[in-house]
């Protein structure tokens, strides 16, 4: 259950000192979380030539990792309960680096693969927690653009993993590309230890896993969590899979680009960092439901620009989907954390469950459908997903507010 102690006068609003500082750790756990998760999405391309792997064979180096973090997520959620939500925080990200720089000399893609998914287990800590913390201490009139600031960091992490691999690996190969990226995660969790502020909303208790169990049956048991647990898989489902893919289309004929151009066009990925929380704003302004149906809409336009053939559409179509995707998610990811705090739940922990497994499940599966039907196989694919957002979106926007319900003795 997501514990609110802190009253609303003592929790952090946005201007204060107690504020800036938990966004700049988080923003730094960001960083550290999307660009050592998605680094290797970056090199695939390089590890299917090095490694004689098809496209979806080498993204297992994603789905491993995004699907042992979806696992990881309700148990260290439930640790977090009794060590805290700052310690468990600190422990992963110091173990996400150290783990970086291990992948760097592995031995065989088997050994990169086990690492990978240790990895997403320690990463797994970051995400089971970081919206609870943020539910905790930030008041609640600050809270979507916290959220949003947060997801900007995500966003921004992931650039920076796939441009410095990307970057790296053309001129030194992938493996001193994921060494690199090791030591720039190992500088966020230094910051982020240094900076973050002490759970003041959050009391540690010994672990109870009937109550938690209950706590997420409840979750499951409400028809708006149901919905955005939904529209968080389809989103990454989405996402993952342009993302995974459109290195090769970039690399292959009718384009032709070197690694390192297609490196810099995934500085696309600074869209997310603007939109996430400019979105927050929006939503707080504006209302979820009316936000969440906008940015669907904004990420199929650039779904059907990524389609065309030229470079120009194409970064194009790149910004606006990474900048729909990323504002849906921070609005989504935010509407989860406020109807959970209400209903007393532990929603973040199986959004995040969800987000993640579609990442590992829809990310592999859309290998499968680009090396059968190539780019407009991929179009449709996702283009799918997005609409079925979209439909949940307008659904959700009936919505009645969530009623408190009584906590499991």
């Amino acid at each position: 259950m997501v514990n609110c102690l802190a009253s609303p006068q003592t929790r952090h609003r946005q201007g204060s000192s107690g504020f800036r500082r938990i966004n700049f750790a988080l923003f730094c756990a960001g960083l550290a979380t999307f660009g050592t998760l998605y680094a290797a999405q970056g090199l695939l391309p390089s590890l299917s030539a090095a490694l004689h792997l098809s496209p979806a064979g080498a993204s297992l180096a994603v789905s491993v990792a995004t699907g042992a973090l979806a696992v990881g997520v309700l148990p260290l959620t439930a640790l977090s309960e009794t060590l805290g939500r700052t310690p468990v925080m600190t422990v992963s990200l110091f173990a996400t680096a150290g783990l970086t720089l291990l992948l760097a000399v592995s031995p065989t893609f088997t050994v990169l693969l086990v690492l990978r998914a240790l990895q997403g287990l320690a990463l797994a800590g970051i995400q089971a927690v970081a919206m609870s913390y943020l539910v905790e201490e930030v008041h609640h009139d600050s809270l979507g653009f916290a959220m949003g600031l947060y997801v900007a960091g995500t966003a921004f992490g992931g650039m920076t993993g796939r441009l410095v691999g990307a970057l790296v690996d053309d001129v030194a190969g992938w493996r001193w590309a994921l060494a690199v990226v090791g030591v720039f995660a190992l500088a966020c969790a230094i910051a982020f230890n240094c900076t973050i502020v002490p759970s003041a909303g959050f009391q540690p208790r010994p672990p109870r896993v009937r109550e938690s169990a209950g706590s997420i049956g409840r979750a499951l048991s409400d028809t708006g969590l149901l919905g955005l647990f939904a529209v968080g898989l389809l989103l990454f489902s989405c996402f993952v899979t342009v993302y995974n893919y459109l290195g090769y289309r970039l690399l292959g004929p009718g384009f032709g680009l070197s690694r390192t151009v297609v490196g810099l066009i995934f500085v696309a990925y600074l869209a997310g960092s603007l939109a996430s929380p400019f979105a927050g704003r929006l939503a707080d302004r504006f209302g979820r439901p009316h936000v969440l149906c906008v940015t669907a809409v904004i990420t199929l336009a650039g779904l059907a620009l990524l389609a065309t053939g030229s470079v120009a559409a194409v970064i194009v179509g790149l910004i606006i989907t990474t900048g729909g995707f990323f504002a849906a998610h921070a609005v989504a990811s935010g509407w989860v954390s406020a109807r959970s705090a209400t209903l007393g739940v532990q929603g973040p922990a199986v959004y995040v469950f969800c987000y993640y497994l579609g990442s590992s499940v829809g990310g592999t599966v859309g290998g499968l459908v680009y090396s059968a039907a190539g780019w407009p196989g991929v179009t449709d694919y996702t283009g799918a997903f997005l609409v079925a957002v979209l439909i949940l979106a307008i659904l959700l926007r009936r919505l009645r507010p969530a009623a408190p319900m009584a906590a499991t003795p």
